[in-house]
């Protein structure tokens, strides 16, 4: 007989209320897959997304679905090929869809080992956001003494470009809201209001210049960047595509690796990285945490809290 697990899934595209609690069937594990019991999941813009029917081209929805890509928990069981980990290992991993639940199943190749420093909320709800930032400032060559512009630089991408382009040596100028302003500067940088008038904001908080610049935020941003930057090839954006392709801007999607997030959770270990969770909730709140993500307000992380292993 199957053995089941609690979940958050639905089973048509729509809003917030269609996500509900479930007792769904255990995902089964292949030869190089590793089966974990977990503990903390994150929760993402593409999440509430997926949730509404706007599948990035990577997602294909199969109902009932559980949304979710990023977990941290303990391994329940491995694959008879995989080498690496055994049950009970304490790990934070990847993968596409399904991690709104009890139990995920993800290749080896997905996972690493939780490094013992690290609380299972920054484990579980790093992955996304840290490699997406990770992945933007190699894409865009950033290096030593350049200044990055970061629109949206309170929320979950923009918390970690701004504390990773800081270590590289980067001066950083963010966009945030009123309220997030003390926070932005607490992350390291030259905190900028959004709203009109932004444009002189910027160049008056980066008298030398704008090297390249990060979209998180949409709303047009990127016509901002595009009046800073000289080489728009160095103008990013991980949300409005379409503006993108209209200004001649790059598109950048997260180039996910078990290397990349080990080396951002030694980082997290030894204090230069820090996640910030601005709220918890429960797995059977799923609903609730993307109402939470939704408002587009929110500085850090979302988390859904589903194991035990969180006081």
């Amino acid at each position: 007989m199957t053995r089941s697990m609690r979940a958050a899934a639905f089973d048509e595209f729509g809003d917030a209320d269609v996500l509900r609690p479930r007792e769904l069937p255990r995902p089964s594990y292949g030869p190089t897959e590793v089966l974990v019991r977990v503990a903390v999941a994150g929760v993402q813009p593409v999440d509430v997304a997926v949730r509404s029917g706007s599948l990035p081209p990577w997602a294909t929805a199969t109902f009932p679905q559980i949304v979710g890509n990023e977990f941290a928990g303990t391994v329940e069981a491995v694959g008879a090929d995989v080498r690496g980990f055994a049950v009970g290992d304490e790990v934070a991993g990847f993968r596409v869809l399904g991690c709104y639940a009890e139990f995920v199943a993800a290749p080896a190749t997905q996972v690493v080992r939780k490094p013992a420093g690290v609380d299972w909320l920054t484990a579980g709800t790093l992955s996304a956001s840290g490699q997406t930032a990770h992945t933007a400032l190699e894409q865009l060559g950033a290096a030593a003494g350049e200044t990055l512009l970061v629109h949206g630089a309170a929320g979950g991408v923009g918390t970690m470009l701004v504390q990773l382009a800081r270590a590289r040596g980067l001066t950083v100028v963010g966009t945030a809201g009123a309220a997030n302003q003390e926070y932005v500067r607490a992350l390291g940088a030259i905190p900028v209001h959004y709203g009109d008038g932004q444009l002189d904001r910027i160049r008056a908080a980066a008298p030398g210049g704008v090297d390249l610049a990060l979209d998180a935020a949409g709303h047009d941003n990127l016509r901002t960047a595009v009046e800073l930057v000289a080489d728009r090839r160095r103008i990013g954006t991980i949300v409005d595509f379409d503006l993108a392709e209209e200004l001649g801007c790059r598109t950048l999607r997260s180039d996910r690796s078990a290397a990349r997030l080990a080396e951002l959770l030694a980082r997290c270990a030894d204090g230069t990285l820090r996640v910030t969770i601005r709220a918890a909730y429960e797995l059977d709140r799923a609903a609730d945490a993307h109402r939470d993500v939704e408002t587009g307000h929110g500085y850090g992380k979302v988390a859904l809290l589903v194991g035990n292993q969180v006081p």
